[in-house]
């Protein structure tokens, strides 16, 4: 018998795909979390009914207790083969049973699902599959977020279905399908109509959680921290596009105990991140369960703060980099306006006051007033009336002349 523990995501599921395309009825696939890995590992190998277990662990790695555990399995000359892809687990390559390679040679990031069909291959234990092999790089490219890079929204919406159709049904229909036809892999035009619906419901879903997220400051890093229990890589990616100036985003799924880290610099390493509350995973993507102080950091310390606000996103004269000044607000009430200083620097006037520091972006100045002030760009239609009634001017009359006014009313307008 095979003996394969593996995680629960799309990755996870590759491997026991392949495991049971390799080994058929021999397979015996523990879709596992980080919460329970250890316990099953520990209570699998002391049996001593299993010692004869062909064993594999991928996409996962166990703890220092059950990694010396394994080290005396394979010592008594028992199997043991861990296979991974995470950073975080690089030093299992140290022994002789573990194999951690985040990247390729030709500098393509790995998977757990792709780094397994490789080993399995090398070792004679499998045939090459043409339509499998697209399988898996559909996996990889979605598991590194290559696909969004390359725009490869098969991917993604691969992974979409993994989440629509329970494992079972999508193990069972993957296994079929892998089976029947081994030339190529596609998904068939009703899972396409399937996944334009379920699309609508991630848009609203993101649209939703952009409007729920709080800012708070971990050490130097600023966070953003939103609830939620589904969508995660989507959203993750789309609320650090929205709120570029944080560091990273928090997933707080506070019923399954579990928090996601995700990030878009690359200056900043969420797996690093992650290991301060027992977690791991990739430079821009990682996890762990939800700690004592998981809680007291991104539940207790921010439950009195107010949500962000999203940009304004159809502004036409309230507009980023405007020759004539950009306003901006916070929860407050504090108004400041980001204004073009000569030479291509740019300066920032916050509830009236004039900042002596100066900036050589655009950019750069908004991340600072975002970082400190949690302000967002004001919406025209707030903002217009606010300088229609300040400057007892009709909105025709504002927006007719809106350069005009602004230019000759700033010192007014700084207050407003």
């Amino acid at each position: 018998m095979v003996k394969l523990f593996t995680d629960m995501d799309l990755d996870g599921l590759g491997c026991g795909l392949i495991a049971k395309l390799a080994f058929g009825d021999k397979a015996n696939v523990f879709y596992c979390s980080y919460r329970n890995l250890n316990q099953r590992v520990e209570s699998f190998i002391k049996h001593p009914a299993n010692n004869q277990e062909e064993t594999y662990i991928t996409d996962l790695a166990v703890n220092e207790l059950v990694e010396k555990k394994l080290q005396d399995r394979f010592q008594r000359g028992l199997h043991i083969q861990m296979i991974d892809h995470h950073v975080t687990a690089m030093h299992f390559n140290e022994y002789e049973w573990g194999w951690v390679k985040p990247e390729y040679d030709n500098g393509k990031k790995t998977c757990a699902t792709s780094l397994f069909y490789d080993y399995l291959i090398e070792h004679g234990k499998m045939e090459r599959n043409h339509a499998l092999e697209e399988f898996i790089d559909l996996v990889r490219q979605y598991d590194t977020w290559e696909w969004d890079e390359n725009n490869n929204v098969t991917a993604k919406r691969l992974n979409d279905l993994f989440y629509i159709m329970n494992r079972e049904q999508f193990e069972e229909e993957m296994l079929k399908r892998l089976t029947e036809n081994t030339d190529s892999f596609q998904l068939t035009d009703t899972e396409n109509m399937i996944l334009d619906i379920e699309e609508q419901k991630i848009n609203r879903y993101i649209h939703s959680k952009s409007r729920q997220i709080v800012q708070t400051f971990v050490g130097d890093y600023c966070v953003g921290v939103v609830h939620a229990e589904q969508y995660l890589s989507e959203l993750g990616n789309a609320l650090n596009n929205i709120y570029p100036h944080m560091d990273m985003i928090v997933l707080l799924n506070v019923s399954g105990k579990k928090m996601g880290f995700r990030t878009i610099h690359d200056e900043v390493n969420v797996a690093e991140f992650a290991q301060k509350y027992g977690g791991g995973g990739h430079p821009k993507a990682s996890g762990s369960e939800l700690t004592k102080e998981g809680f007291e950091t991104f539940i207790v310390n921010v439950f009195e703060q107010n949500p962000l606000k999203p940009d304004g996103d159809r502004n036409e004269y309230n507009v980023k980099e405007s020759a004539f000044g950009t306003g901006y607000q916070n929860h407050m009430g504090e108004s400041s306006y980001i204004l073009p200083a000569g030479d291509g620097k740019y300066e920032l006037i916050h509830n009236g006051e004039r900042m002596e520091q100066t900036f050589t972006a655009f950019s750069e100045a908004e991340r600072f007033l975002k970082r400190n002030h949690s302000s967002w760009l004001r919406q025209d239609q707030e903002f217009l009336y606010k300088l229609s009634s300040a400057l007892k001017i009709s909105l025709d009359e504002l927006k007719e002349n809106y350069d005009e006014i602004i230019s000759n009313h700033m010192v007014d307008i700084m207050h407003i």
